[in-house]
């Protein structure tokens, strides 16, 4: 971590504003969190402390601690969180199987609670009594920041400008941020809601906002094109011990080097790219394009290990919990008895999953073309049509004369009495 301040207090107490004290800001240097650093001295009496979070998104957070510092904040504090977020927060949830409404990789979903809990620690670090955010009031994210706030420290008081100001548009916090001599890169003529990390990207606003029209090409940034790939199918071998991804072709890497690599791989190849209506938690759908190259690799060799390693029980039993560990993720309740639950089961059911997944990466597919495990369940001299000497064929027709009693006997029934619905009376 490393702490920027300015020489004494950044505010002189005036008596016609609440007093706030310290308010520690959640600041990313972008609109949002630009407009909010000038508002929260004008509406309130109050020293500001800039918090920002590198979580690996694309920006260049080399000069904003200056920056937050010339808009007006007292301090600033600086993380690097890339580590934290891939181990315990990206890897748990790939674990789980938890992909949210079929396509979502969850990735500022995840990002937000860490992002949140280390907010609180800045400011029970620093004595603050608030904390404040620049999440919209149509977002998910401000349930994400407040549920974790509300979980680790419920005696800060929470600040949501969104929530209170006039400022109604992002082309009016522009506006604002001109009048106050604050420095941002948004424009009105590419407006774009854009969130990154070391997991995902993703673009809302704009043009995306039309469900008929095609995501614009700027709407991706981490991935090109799949027409535009390589010609040439690519493949890679990844290595997980009890579910961890632990190395690439056979090289160990750390969780930070290993996702760089395959973000750069998928991207070459224009893997993981989705658009998607998706239902906020809000209650409105809303449009995202979401880049997440290196997870999708990730994700799709995981899920076929486990097709290798887990009997159809306890994998039928954690595809039915996944969706359950989604929404908890997507609805911000990372810090939860429920989700605490959960992990239990997914570390129990990770015991076996280990072992290389081999795969084919080509013009935007990324397809598990073998995998071997000491764990596997798959015998081939079960599963093969040759001849073999421990499956026994006609052992079968007892199964299934068993197997079908019950429909059989329903069906007997419903001829007896005339029941319609069945294909025997029709």
């Amino acid at each position: 971590m490393t702490t920027f301040s300015t020489n004494g207090s950044s505010h002189i107490a005036n008596g016609d504003k609440p007093n706030l004290g310290k308010v520690v800001l959640a600041y990313s240097g972008g609109l949002d969190t630009s407009t909010i650093i000038p508002w929260l001295k004008e509406n309130y009496t109050c020293e500001v402390i800039a918090y920002a979070a590198d979580v690996g998104q694309p920006d260049d957070l080399s000069g904003i601690e200056d920056k937050a510092i010339t808009t007006g904040a007292s301090k600033a504090h600086v993380l690097d969180l890339k580590e934290e977020f891939i181990r315990d927060y990206v890897f748990p949830t790939m674990r789980a199987g938890a992909i949210y409404e079929r396509k979502y990789l969850l990735g500022t979903s995840m990002a937000r609670p860490l992002i949140a809990k280390k907010q609180v620690e800045i400011a029970q670090l620093e004595g603050a009594g608030a904390v404040a955010h620049g999440c919209t009031g149509k977002g998910n994210d401000q349930v994400r920041f407040e549920l974790t706030f509300m979980s680790l420290a419920p005696e800060l008081k929470i600040i949501a400008p969104w929530r209170q100001w006039h400022i109604e548009s992002r082309e009016d916090a522009i506006d604002y941020c001109f009048a106050h001599g604050v420095e941002i890169e948004a424009t009105k003529n590419k407006i774009y809601s854009v969130d990154g990390n070391l997991w995902h990207m993703s673009h809302e606003g704009g043009l995306i906002e039309d469900p008929w029209e095609e995501p614009p090409a700027e709407s991706y940034t981490l991935t090109v094109a799949p027409e535009d790939a390589p010609d040439e199918a690519e493949y890679v071998t990844i290595s997980f011990e009890q579910g961890w991804p632990v190395a690439i072709d056979g090289q160990a890497l750390g969780p930070v080097e290993l996702v760089e690599q395959l973000n750069e791989l998928g991207g070459k190849h224009g893997v993981g790219r989705i658009n998607m209506l998706e239902n906020r938690l809000v209650g409105m759908k809303s449009r995202g394009v979401y880049e997440t190259p290196g997870g999708t690799v990730l994700v799709t060799a995981h899920r076929e290990l486990e097709q290798l390693t887990l009997d159809k029980q306890t994998m039928r039993l954690k595809d039915q919990l996944a969706q359950t560990y989604a929404d908890l993720v997507y609805n911000g309740q990372w810090f939860t008895p429920a989700k605490d639950a959960l992990d239990a089961f997914v570390d129990k059911s990770q015991e076996v999953v280990t072992g290389d997944v081999r795969l084919k990466l080509y013009k935007g597919s990324c397809d598990a073309v073998g995998m071997k495990s000491p764990y596997s369940l798959y015998q081939e001299n079960l599963a093969t049509f040759g001849a073999d000497d421990v499956y026994h064929q006609a052992d079968a027709e007892g199964f299934i004369r068993l197997f079908g009693l019950g429909q059989k006997v329903a069906n007997q029934r419903a001829r007896a009495v005339g029941l319609a619905g069945t294909e025997a009376i029709r």
